[in-house]
């Protein structure tokens, strides 16, 4: 999914949904990778870094060697790993800057949920929020059926002397 730079003024037009987040800057590296694991338990999505989120100005930002390494380490804490591309488009109106898109793709059951640092977060409506235990637990056991089949649960008021050995 190459973008260019038209493509990009287009998407961001309808400012930040459900699939679309936008960061100023990968200073704000952490509550994007939030978003990105939240796109990943939910209907996927795109997060931009170097557009600003109110004014939707596409001022990108200078990439360094350390900045695809902080990138690289950031989307190491995802668990499960995620092969992401990550796209560098140029800004025309800034020579030196560019705009850092992640595609992610979405959720689906039988999937185990993702987290990042051992979080997991999903989207509603434009927000990324904590996933809560019951929703994530859910997801667990849809994703493991034969772990959690009621015959691999120990039966708490029962032992062995209790089992008639005719039937």
């Amino acid at each position: 999914m190459a973008l260019t730079i038209e493509e990009l003024k287009e998407l961001i037009q309808a400012d930040e949904h459900r699939q679309l987040e936008l960061k100023k800057t990968t200073g704000e590296l952490k509550d994007g990778m939030h978003s990105a694991c939240a796109f990943l338990n939910t209907e996927g999505g795109l997060l931009i870094f170097g557009v600003a989120p109110k004014s939707l100005k596409i001022q990108g930002q200078q990439v360094t060697d350390n900045t695809q390494r902080e990138i690289a380490q950031a989307l190491s804490y995802m668990e499960p790993q995620v092969d992401v591309r990550v796209e560098y488009i140029d800004v025309p109106d800034h020579p030196d800057n560019k705009v850092i898109a992640m595609h992610f793709d979405g959720w689906a059951w039988g999937m185990v949920p993702y987290t990042y640092h051992g979080c997991p977060y999903y989207k509603v409506e434009s927000t990324t929020k904590e996933m809560p235990r019951d929703m994530y637990e859910e997801r667990l056991r849809r994703s493991k059926p034969d772990m959690f089949a009621w015959e691999r649960q120990p039966s708490e008021f029962t032992d062995i002397s209790s089992l008639d050995e005719k039937l």
